[in-house]
């Protein structure tokens, strides 16, 4: 039995999986992950308020400091947890994705092995005919 139950497309099966991890690893090397995350940057905006990450420090702290002094403080916990989901999202939320500069035939060999490999690996999935 060969790929997928099938009579042979193990050739098809292979060739197929090695041009789609070249082609998706080639397009995934090309993107560029920075942030837009400074200082002054508000992470969510309450209206036209921004809150910044300094002001999700803030109930943190307080948050940490009745966890210290009672761990069974309920409100400590949801203060310190929530604000930490909220500092994670933050962060998350201004993260930016961008291609770097690629020349049309990078691009080409890139969505050919990609596309191509997805192509051939469905291809051999499928029952071969003689």
């Amino acid at each position: 039995m060969g790929a997928g139950g099938t009579q042979g497309g193990n050739l098809q099966f292979f060739l197929g999986l090695i041009m789609m991890i070249g082609g998706g690893y080639l397009l995934l090397d090309s993107i560029y992950v920075g942030n837009v995350f400074h200082f002054r940057h508000a992470m969510f905006h309450a209206g036209s308020w921004g809150i910044t990450s300094g002001m999700i420090l803030i109930p943190f702290l307080f948050g940490v400091g009745m966890i210290f002094y009672n761990y069974k403080n309920k409100i400590g916990w949801v203060l310190a947890g929530g604000s930490l989901i909220a500092l994670v999202f933050g962060v998350i939320a201004n993260i930016q994705f961008t291609f770097r500069q690629l020349s049309l035939i990078e691009i080409l060999i890139i969505f050919v092995l990609l596309v191509g490999g997805i192509g051939l690996f469905l291809r051999s999935l499928g029952a071969q005919g003689k």
